[in-house]
């Protein structure tokens, strides 16, 4: 029988002043129906464009097919190139034939609509039925997608509603018209892993229930081992390794596939250097990885009595409720009372799922959000009792790098400008010759070149966006650096290297860093301690390797449990 999506030789080019760029060279791979391919790869290795270009979703120009085909067949007999369909034959096909979950449900849903005239507004499309019907068809989705109230979701706006309730939105949006084909594109990139391993478990429910075939595409090898049967592994628009989701864990052939599974943290002692894709892909280093990547770069706390911030029963509450005069009545306690101390030269991973507190805390203790009560004691000098002033002085010592590169930077400002403004503002250096020296000095330090200077934020990538912001931090010479979520949303492969980089710069400055994220994995292979955070109480503490490997509270042992580990041999 013809399987359900064939893609043949397919390449894609994007056609520009600059020149052509190769998105897409002769790829092929097919899908069945009730299977599910995992399409693997990092940033910019043609995932998404292949996706996008089985829908025809590409503007063209500047895209050129330049060979190839994209067969599907819904029934396993008519047969239809999707590459010369018009467009009113691809409004049939779109979201009732081939649906699609987008990477960032956010920005696919429009905050104008509620949650349910879009998942309405999609079955009215397509099917011929009475509104009611339709209203009713997707309160039932909403039960299937496992939504709380989905009567009450039903009339609800998606700032209302959590990253993991959001997708499940796009899922039942995707399903309501019972596709033949689902493309997942990223859908639990920025998720938590509770919330993650729920969405993974639905879509593959989903799938045996209806029989459909799946498409899903992620850089996480971990996640392809919850859900695929097959792997295509991806790298710079070429396909250079499929096979079943078994065989590509316990004997991968290609290099970039070794690379992709040797450099998840999950993988690796607490400390020890992370392989990165360069390593393997290097021809003289192929067969065997060099030694010197395992060289141990642990953080080593001098002694206990080295104490240099001090915590003391912190609460960050915001009004939930107000009486009819606009008194506070009750309140949302997003950090409760919370205690602990950092010792000098450690890092203290924070930990825990999305709303835990984590970031609140940490935006707390550099005074960006104010404290309800409580202290906060650093280096002696409580801040929490410092004016505006006085905290000027402060800020070099303390510093923070942000969760999204992109949104922290000044998209007007080239990096160099960005790097350089802290230090003017802070009067460091006499001349703008000496900050642009020193500037040129800390992009060589995170890995990029002198000639970055005068370029502009969205000229970088994810991973060297966030290097961006790591020399920035750095800029002052801070002896205290709080880093929020900073690697949760990139490849896994360009991970390794902001992790490699975070350790290697304290190694060098000795600043002590408070590193917060929702993936213990990352958080374990990173710290020298962990605190794991829930609904804004510190639920237990302790040295990292005893948290991971002997957790103690059922709110830690589920946070492992969540965690892909793939297949073990």
């Amino acid at each position: 029988m013809q399987p359900l999506l064939s893609i043949n030789d397919l390449s894609v080019d994007f056609i520009a002043e600059s020149g052509i760029t190769n998105a897409l060279k002769n790829i092929s791979f097919a899908v069945n129906r009730g299977e599910v391919v995992a399409l693997v790869g990092e940033s910019g290795s043609g995932k998404s464009v292949t996706s996008l270009s089985i829908l025809q979703l590409l503007p063209s120009p500047p895209v050129r097919y330049s060979s190839g085909e994209i067969l599907f067949s819904e029934d396993g007999e008519q047969v239809i190139n999707l590459l010369h369909r018009k467009r009113n034959e691809l409004q049939d096909i779109r979201g009732n034939k081939i649906a699609m979950i987008f990477q960032e449900p956010m920005t696919s849903l429009n905050p104008v609509l509620t949650c349910g005239d879009q998942v309405m507004e999609a079955i009215l499309l397509h099917k011929k039925i009475p509104k009611e019907t339709a209203k009713q068809k997707t309160i039932e989705w909403f039960e299937k997608v496992k939504l709380p109230d989905p009567k009450a979701m039903f009339n609800g706006y998606p700032h209302q509603l959590s990253g993991g309730q959001k997708q499940r939105v796009m899922i039942a949006m995707a399903m309501s018209c019972e596709p033949a084909l689902l493309i997942c594109d990223e859908p639990t990139t920025a998720l938590d892993v509770t919330v993650q391993k729920t969405i993974l478990q639905l879509i593959k429910e989903l799938q045996k229930q209806s029989g459909m075939g799946v498409i899903f595409i992620t850089h996480d090898l971990g996640v392809v081992a919850e859900i695929a049967d097959r792997a295509v592994v991806m790298y710079k628009g070429e396909i250079v390794e499929q096979n079943m989701v078994k065989n590509i864990f316990t004997n991968p052939q290609h290099p970039y596939t070794k690379a992709l599974l040797a450099c998840r943290p999950v993988n690796h002692e607490r400390g020890k250097r992370l392989p990165v894709v360069s390593d393997f892909m290097d021809d003289l280093r192929t067969e065997t990885v060099k030694k010197d990547i395992a060289t141990t770069i642990l953080s080593t706390v001098s002694t206990k009595t080295d104490l240099l911030l001090s915590v003391q029963q912190l609460s960050v509450w915001y009004p939930a409720r107000r009486t009819l005069f606009g008194r506070a009545h009750e309140f949302t306690k997003a950090v409760d009372s919370v205690s602990f101390d950092v010792y000098k030269g450690e890092t203290l991973g924070l930990v825990g799922e999305s709303g835990c507190g984590k970031t609140t805390l940490g935006r707390t203790l550099l005074r960006l959000v104010e404290p309800t009560n409580g202290k906060i004691i650093y280096n002696g000098a409580d801040l929490t009792a410092r004016n505006k002033d006085e905290l000027h002085s402060l800020r070099k010592e303390i510093q923070i790098i942000f969760q999204d590169p992109y949104s922290s930077l000044n998209p007007r400002l080239t990096i160099g400008s960005a790097i350089s403004e802290p230090m003017k503002v802070h009067g460091l250096f006499t001349s703008d010759k000496q900050r642009k020296e020193k500037v040129t000095a800390l992009l060589e330090k995170v890995n990029l070149r002198p000639d970055h200077f005068n370029r502009y934020p969205h000229e970088f990538s994810g991973g060297q966006r966030q290097r961006i912001v790591i020399a920035r931090a750095l800029a002052l010479n801070p002896s205290f650096i709080v880093c929020d979520e900073s690697v949760s949303a990139l490849d896994v492969s360009v991970q390794a290297q902001v992790l490699n980089l975070i350790n290697d710069l304290k190694r060098e400055f000795g600043f002590t860093v408070i590193f917060i994220s929702h993936d213990l994995s990352v958080v374990r292979y990173i710290s020298d301690r962990i605190m794991v955070m829930n609904k804004g109480r510190i639920e237990e503490s302790g040295p990292a390797d005893d948290i991971y490997f002997n957790p103690q509270s059922v709110y830690t042992k589920n946070l492992i449990a969540a965690i892909p580990k793939g297949i073990i041999a």
